[in-house]
């Protein structure tokens, strides 16, 4: 059975500084990509435009949003960035002509939404592992506002271009169905820098740990300032971390209730459907590295805890 192939469409919000960074990515301008071996340089001259820039990016953006009499803080977000693509299994065995249509089909339902005139580039990769587009514009509304939230930022939003793409190019590949969002689904890997921290909080509670283990009668009050020290960093980093994680927990206890009701599904779909089914069924990667954060920064014993936050509040009593 071949497996589903997906219309993808994602967004991303760019500000300042790191507009230079995607334009140098996306119309490969550096010389090496060490930080990123997808990219095969010696394929790089199939690449392809659908529409050329005619300056740097952060230039012409900026000339667009002074035509267009906005003001801007530092905070504004001055492009953003689609990228379209679709399932590795869709571009097997087409020529370049056919994916280059494909591409087209997509920009064409693109400036269907957003003025043709505010897009800086489009730019088609054939030199990584999946055909892939980057399509670049100034968020600027129809009535000549900057407005990156208006455009694309939230979930309503980006459930509109989600359905909106999908019914514009099934008309041309009736194969293709419609790709989830990561805000749609909440399926999205949980980001490094929490596991950074986490690996940081871990080792303090090691630290924590040890000094519990090594306190005697001669030592106690020396080791007392230590601990407090140590607590005193501990406990608001695993605090400021939970609630960091809470989004992550609530969306997956969302998926667990409806893989729960997946599975009753899977059991009586017919053949056609069971592969779309399990397909969804697949997030334990994610769900596996949110039980390892909670791992990492629940096992420091409860009564220590208590017994600094006791402490915490008599000080503050007492002031």
């Amino acid at each position: 059975m071949s497996k589903p192939q997906f219309a993808i469409l994602r967004f991303a919000k760019y500000k300042g500084p790191e507009i230079s960074n995607i334009e140098a990515h996306n119309e490969r301008t550096k010389e090496k990509y060490a930080s990123n071996p997808d990219v095969d340089t010696s394929r790089s001259h199939l690449n392809f435009h659908l529409i050329t820039p005619e300056q740097k990016y952060r230039a012409e953006a900026e000339r667009q949003i002074k035509d267009a009499g906005c003001r801007t803080r530092s905070d504004s977000v001055r492009v953003v960035e689609a990228l379209v693509t679709a399932s590795p299994e869709f571009f097997k065995g087409k020529k370049k002509s056919e994916v280059k249509a494909y591409f087209q089909e997509a920009l064409d339902f693109i400036q269907q939404h957003q003025n043709p005139r505010t897009i800086i580039s489009a730019v088609v990769h054939m030199d990584e592992k999946t055909p892939h587009m980057h399509l670049c514009f100034v968020p600027l509304t129809a009535d000549g506002r900057l407005s990156a939230k208006e455009i694309v930022g939230n979930k309503k939003k980006l459930t509109q271009w989600q359905n909106g793409f999908w019914e514009h190019m099934v008309k041309k590949y009736p194969d293709l169905e419609r790709g989830e969002s990561a805000s749609e689904t909440g399926r999205d890997h949980i980001p490094p820098q929490l596991f950074k921290e986490a690996v940081h909080l871990n080792r303090m509670k090691e630290q924590i740990m040890a000094i519990l283990n090594d306190t005697n009668p001669f030592n106690k009050n020396a080791k007392l300032d230590e601990l407090e020290a140590l607590l005193g960093k501990y406990v608001p980093g695993t605090e400021a971390l939970r609630t960091k994680l809470r989004e992550y927990d609530k969306a997956y206890k969302a998926l667990s209730d409806e893989n729960s009701a997946l599975e009753a599904e899977l059991k009586t779909a017919k053949d056609a459907s069971k592969e779309r089914i399990a397909d969804r069924l697949k997030y334990g990667k994610t769900e596996q590295e949110l039980c390892e954060l909670h791992a990492l920064i629940d096992n420091m014993p409860p009564e220590i805890v208590a017994a600094y936050r006791r402490k915490m509040t008599g000080l503050q009593n007492e002031r």
